[in-house]
């Protein structure tokens, strides 16, 4: 698993593994940073599949990691990622960096805007 400190806070990533994980219907919350909110967010949906459910528009397009418009601040909390590499730069990767259409929650996760 790879890990990323940001403020204090410790954010893991993993790679996706099996989708029949028999806690793959757990259900989490994800923590909106910057409005507050928070959503059930299920173990078998996207951190982007949750968003958009709950009528969060944002920016996505590929909804697999290719195109990087969805790139996020993983603030809190431990994801799977879909694929083993997700689009992301080894120094994004290091400031916490995600990309919800391929990161599915494994725990209560924090989206924080993304801090230039």
């Amino acid at each position: 698993n790879r890990q990323s400190h940001k403020g204090g806070r410790q954010a893991r990533r993993g790679s996706m593994g099996a989708m029949n994980d028999p806690q793959a219907a757990a259900a989490h919350r994800l923590h909106l940073g910057a409005t507050g909110e928070t959503l059930a967010a299920p173990a078998d949906a996207s951190l982007l599949q949750t968003l958009l459910r709950a009528g969060q528009a944002g920016p996505a397009s590929c909804r697999n990691g290719s195109c990087r418009a969805c790139i996020g601040q993983l603030a809190a909390g431990t994801v799977r990622d879909r694929v083993e590499w997700p689009g992301l730069r080894p120094e994004e990767k290091a400031r916490g960096c995600g990309l919800p259409c391929g990161a599915y929650p494994t725990s209560d996760v924090t989206l924080a805007p993304l801090s230039e």
